[in-house]
């Protein structure tokens, strides 16, 4: 009797601390609702709000619920803490817009009742591009790659058997020939698992929350003219200032619904709505077919039906259907899946994403 007394009123704590943690997620997320049409294009870091992970871009990132893992890192921190297994890792490629690559790793590890701590990278390819100049507007005969990277210290923890919360911290890197950038943007979340019934989540993120960051570096130094001096200003060498800008900061909040058919087949199906506080809001829906925990099979979609037309009198918004799918199999203790998506992107070719992801 005593036994049953003191575990309700652990697991009243436990809701109150969930309750507390989710109220104050969705009042962070009231000023970034603040955002405007008047404020699209005028954040920076971009790269931050590229996908990675083949399941989630197949699922049109409708997984914030769902997610678990060292996939979570990206698109919900809290889901980390439920990997099935103690290492889990990941990486994957991608071809994005305009031919660029996108490489990504992660990791993940159990640290038993301290909770899950994970580690990620993400670097975009540009290739070799022409330098040109007011004077050399064809080239000068050379070359250069910016460099962007993203590296993240993520931390997930299980407050109960329903809920899980976590954060990243990451840190934002662009260099362009001789000029850079260097930002600090935070990811937080909750996952809340079993919310009325079972099979049924809820996920809440806030990302992208940090540091602005301005463009400083020689590049900026340019040497004065005869018509600075008749300005008064320094005719031999000035520096350009330039302006800082925010990062793409974003709230999400998702629901997902693991249907149970029977022992071998389950159905989840997903939603996530994004505000964007410097993009047109975005809805996304997406459904995971799994065969025995071996055979997967995914599909989504996103719109942005507020997205002003574009001088074609077709939306702006340039995304739309994804579809994935991918094996995973038990190579003696190690589990270990291969995975594919592929993301629609309207005026270009089609992108494809693979992950190879393995659990110890």
């Amino acid at each position: 009797m005593k036994f049953e007394l003191k575990r309700r009123i652990h697991m009243k704590v436990i809701m109150k601390r969930s309750a507390f943690v989710l109220a104050i997620l969705l009042l962070c997320a009231l000023s970034v609702l603040a955002g405007n049409k008047n404020r699209i294009a005028t954040a920076g870091a971009q790269e931050l709000l590229i996908p990675v992970g083949a399941r989630g871009i197949a699922m049109a990132g409708s997984t914030l619920a769902s997610i678990s893992g060292v996939e979570a890192i990206y698109y919900n921190p809290a889901g980390m803490a439920r990997a099935m297994r103690d290492v889990d890792a990941s990486f994957s490629t991608m071809n994005y817009i305009a031919d660029i690559n996108v490489s990504y790793a992660a990791i993940a590890v159990k640290a038993g009742s301290l909770g899950s701590i994970g580690l990620s990278l993400k670097s975009l390819g540009f290739g070799d591009i022409p330098v040109t100049t007011e004077f050399f507007p064809d080239g000068t005969g050379e070359v250069y790659s910016p460099s962007f990277v993203n590296v993240g210290l993520t931390y997930s923890n299980l407050v109960s058997d329903r809920v899980s919360v976590g954060a990243t911290a990451t840190v934002v890197s662009e260099k362009i020939m001789s000029s850079s950038a260097t930002g600090l943007a935070f990811n937080v979340g909750i996952q809340y698992v079993g919310l009325g019934l079972p099979g049924l989540s809820l996920g809440v993120a806030i990302k992208n929350v940090g540091t602005q960051m301005k463009f400083e570096g020689s590049n900026f130094l340019h040497q004065g003219t005869i018509n600075d001096a008749r300005r008064n200003e320094n005719p031999n060498w000035y520096t350009v200032n330039t302006t800082s800008f925010d990062l793409p900061t974003t709230i999400e909040i998702g629901l997902a619904y693991a249907l149970k058919i029977d022992e071998k087949n389950v159905l989840t199906v997903a939603g996530d709505f994004q505000n964007n506080n410097f993009a047109d809001d975005e809805y996304k829906i997406g459904a995971e077919y799994m065969f025995e925990g071996l055979l997967f099979l995914r599909g989504g979609y996103a719109l942005a039906p507020q997205a002003d037309d574009d001088p074609t009198g077709e939306s702006s918004y340039i995304f739309g259907y994804t579809f994935g799918g991918g094996v995973a199999l038990d190579l003696g203790g190690i589990e270990a899946r291969a995975d594919y998506g592929y993301r629609y992107v309207k005026y270009f070719d089609g992108k494809s994403v693979f992950t190879l992801s393995l659990g110890f």
